[in-house]
């Protein structure tokens, strides 16, 4: 299995879970759950978006803007510009 396949099947497998955090909100909604529980999911739900969202931009840096790329940039930009792009997400 490739780098870029093993990446995929990260990804499916986080998107896999946000779409359980988003039934679970679905079926709280329609149940009459509880705000806070609610507000718990959805902070579950948040979370995923922004884990997911900080790997696909790391991975777009790493493989788009450093090593090969047309658009170049040193190596110790591109894990400054990640830090910096995950501890925004968090």
């Amino acid at each position: 299995m490739s780098h870029e396949d093993r990446e995929t099947v990260k990804l499916l497998q986080r998107i896999r879970k946000l779409r359980g955090q988003l039934d679970a909100v679905e079926r709280s909604v329609l149940g009459n759950g509880d705000c806070g529980d609610l507000l718990m999911l959805l902070a579950a739900v948040r979370g995923g978006v922004n884990s997911l969202m900080g790997e696909v931009l790391e991975t777009h840096i790493r493989f788009h803007l450093s090593d090969s790329a047309k658009e170049k940039i040193a190596p110790e930009l591109a894990e400054d510009l990640i830090d910096l792009v995950r501890a925004y997400l968090k």
